[in-house]
């Protein structure tokens, strides 16, 4: 009787042991954290700006976070932006990824399963650049006209969005696929007449080279291009306190330069990547950086990233409409607001665009 339960002993001790390593297997941060990022940046060491998740690769908060575990940080940077980054994801990688709506739709459509924990990019601008002497002065005049957009990127849908509710279809324009640097050089050698772009096409402007006639921010919120911090479901189950730890750096980020304040040295912090310290002012006028640099999964972005996945559908970019709303896992940022006490620092907005409360 006594071998019987010593050996009972034994095997529940083996089982509460199993458990507990299990459980320290889940808290304790991994020899590595592999970050992919949706732009090649520029220089070497690569530098890019524009949202808190390159403020805190900037700043190296993550690894910070993480030096006395020993953990390892790499952040990997694709030229060929969301499209590249999912190749990385389908092919086990990455563990985390920032990029934009699209590509992420189409990564979640083709079964990779990943979470978006951190909203990081929310209402990033949208510009049409044409040469000045097209004659071309509103969206609806590029009928016929030879259009660069970065296909495949948050871009693309933002663009045949604006196309669309101004009157054009897709094959309406010669819609022509270029990477950002690919359309601006076209431009400058006038071999296309417009590009839906970013911030780089004021420094054409500058130049005289182009004209910036249409702005997302001046037309209406639906034009505007949203990014977020992704983790796969995979190093997630193995490792949540690590992804909450990741989360909580990111977001004392957004908290720090979100501060109007700051605002002169958020733009000379980001004057030394992709775009002069100018340029990323003149893109954030008229807008609150605790609007522009918030973290909030709030029902505005789960908006636009339903408008996205059905679009992409709708442009066959996709076999499948995802499911959404269960995409986004609010636990880490929830968490990490309280402890920080931040729950009511950024104004959240409702899927019309509107400010919750107002």
């Amino acid at each position: 009787m006594n071998r019987r339960i010593t050996l009972w002993a034994l095997a529940w001790g083996l089982l509460g042991a199993a458990v507990a390593q299990a459980q320290d297997a889940k808290t304790e941060a991994p020899a590595v954290i592999r970050i992919g990022v949706a732009t090649g940046g520029v220089g070497n060491p690569i530098r890019h700006g524009g949202t808190s998740t390159a403020l805190a690769y900037t700043d190296k908060a993550i690894e910070e976070e993480f030096r006395k575990d020993g953990t390892k940080v790499e952040w990997i940077f694709f030229k060929g932006a969301g499209p590249a980054v999912n190749e990385a994801l389908i092919n086990k990688q990455l563990d985390f990824a920032w990029q934009g709506d699209l590509p992420s739709i189409v990564h979640r459509a083709a079964g990779v399963k990943t979470k978006i924990i951190v909203g990081s990019g929310v209402r990033a601008g949208l510009y049409l650049g044409v040469l000045p002497n097209s004659g071309v002065q509103k969206i609806e005049d590029l009928k016929g006209k030879r259009v660069a957009v970065f296909k495949g990127t948050n871009l693309h849908l933002a663009a045949v969005r604006a196309l669309a509710d101004h009157g054009l279809k897709e094959k309406d324009v010669k819609l022509i696929n270029l990477d950002h640097a690919g359309s601006i050089a076209a431009l400058a050698s006038s071999d296309i007449d417009a590009v839906f772009g970013y911030v780089g096409l004021f420094d054409l402007r500058d130049k005289g080279l182009a004209k910036i006639i249409w702005s997302a921010h001046e037309d209406n919120f639906k034009y505007t291009r949203q990014t977020a911090l992704l983790v796969t479901d995979e190093f997630a189950t193995k490792h949540p306190q690590t992804v909450q730890r990741v989360v909580k750096a990111v977001v004392k980020y957004a908290h720090k330069y979100s501060d109007e304040n700051r605002r002169a040295e958020l733009f000379e912090a980001w004057g030394k990547t992709e775009y002069p310290e100018k340029i990323w002012r003149e893109d954030f006028v008229g807008q609150p950086l605790r609007v522009r640099l918030s973290p909030l999964l709030d029902p505005f972005l789960v908006a636009r990233y339903k408008d996205a996945a059905n679009e992409s559908f709708g442009l066959k970019l996709t076999r499948a409409k995802p499911e959404i709303d269960s995409w986004f896992d609010r636990r880490y940022l929830n968490a990490t607001l309280k402890e920080l006490k931040l729950e009511n620092y950024w104004p959240a907005y409702a899927a019309n665009g509107q400010q919750v409360g107002r």
